[in-house]
């Protein structure tokens, strides 16, 4: 059987199972929308962004609101348990799994950089936990950097416990977080949280867990998007790292600092350029196309597209391709070197000590 027949016939066996979450409806997936800013408790919220799901295009209108007083952004309302576990299936694992896996496994030389970053504050740790580790692939990388450092990863999916199988973490840690500090109390010299801290439904909640992880002494290395970045202004709903409905929280660098001291860090390193992901042209471009283009087929979908509406698909995709090489040019040779001199950075990374 060919990839495109199995793929097709594990999304004829998926769409009943979808058709039956759809017509329970989409309303129970979000819970009642906040008056009150989940970071400083302000009142004074006004909606940044309104959008739909540009990359999977699966059903729901979602919002971003922006606190006026800290400025954190925040989705609102915000996707319940069912939600989440509605929106996140297929994505990263089951029909998405092996579309990610290419994604996050071929990008080697970002995830030693991301390693980097902590070696002028600690040349050999003895024991790191990368928490929402997906499959592993930071894990693998920075092993050939730290070739005497133990590599853990923790996640809530099952991608961390094929990243044990195939060697890429030496110990899985599946489920929560915060509820799985308790027992890794003090354990680990180095926690990792690389483009994690914005799918928490309680950012805090996570840091807090941190400090209970990370032994007096030890490091917590945080990498997320960054909402005052240039481009999220530029390209509205087309900017990636928007990613609804799957990010719920975006941090201004200063709150998050100011929150990491509050909790017991002290950050001793804070990066902009380095963590840029010359990607954002690109992927702007890619999701106006592909949503106006025709849908693909897929499971949450009433009936597979017939043979037109293949062929437009193919036909608007094909005539977007040098859009897409150009905006890959730019991204890479003419806004990476200047990203953050001209305020374009798309993610911040802060090393911080734990006092």
């Amino acid at each position: 059987m060919s990839d495109r027949t199995e793929k097709t016939a594990r999304i004829a066996d998926l769409r009943p199972v979808y058709r039956a979450d759809l017509a329970a409806g989409v309303d129970r997936f979000l819970a009642p929308r906040r008056t009150t800013c989940p970071w400083c408790s302000s009142g004074r919220l006004t909606t940044r962004l309104r959008t739909t799901d540009l990359l999977q295009h699966k059903p729901g209108r979602f919002t971003l609101d922006r606190c006026t007083d800290c400025g954190h952004i925040f989705q609102n309302p915000q996707l319940t348990e069912a939600g989440l576990e509605f929106h996140y299936r297929d994505f990263y694992d089951g029909l998405g799994e092996e579309r990610m896996s290419g994604t996050f496994g071929g990008r080697t030389a970002m995830y030693r950089g991301r390693a980097e970053a902590l070696l002028p504050h600690d040349p050999a740790p003895k024991t790191w936990l990368d928490v929402g580790t997906g499959h592993g692939h930071f894990c693998a990388a920075a092993r050939t950097l730290l070739p005497g450092t133990a590599f853990d990863g923790l996640d809530f999916t099952d991608g961390v416990e094929l990243a044990a199988r195939e060697g890429r973490v030496d110990h899985a840690h599946r489920g929560a977080f915060p509820a799985l500090a308790a027992e890794l109390a003090g354990r680990y010299d180095v926690v990792s949280m690389f483009h994690y801290l914005e799918h928490s439904t309680d950012p805090d909640r996570e840091l807090r867990a941190a400090h209970e992880v990370v032994r007096p002494g030890g490091h917590l290395l945080v990498e997320v998007p960054d909402p005052q970045s240039r481009y999220a202004r530029l390209l509205g709903r087309w900017w990636l790292p928007w990613l609804q409905p799957q990010h719920l929280h975006l941090m201004p660098v200063a709150n998050l600092r100011r929150r990491l001291a509050e909790r017991g860090f002290t950050v001793v390193a804070e990066q902009h350029a380095e963590p840029h992901d010359p990607v954002d042209l690109l992927a702007a471009v890619w999701l106006a196309l592909d949503h106006t283009a025709p849908r693909e087929d897929a499971p949450w979908l009433p009936e597979p597209p017939g043979a037109l509406r293949r062929g437009l698909r193919t036909a608007l995709l094909l005539a977007g391709v040098p859009v897409l090489v150009t905006a890959t040019l730019l991204d890479r040779f003419a806004v990476r070197p200047l990203s953050h001199r001209l305020g374009l950075s798309n993610a911040y990374r802060l090393v911080a000590r734990r006092e």
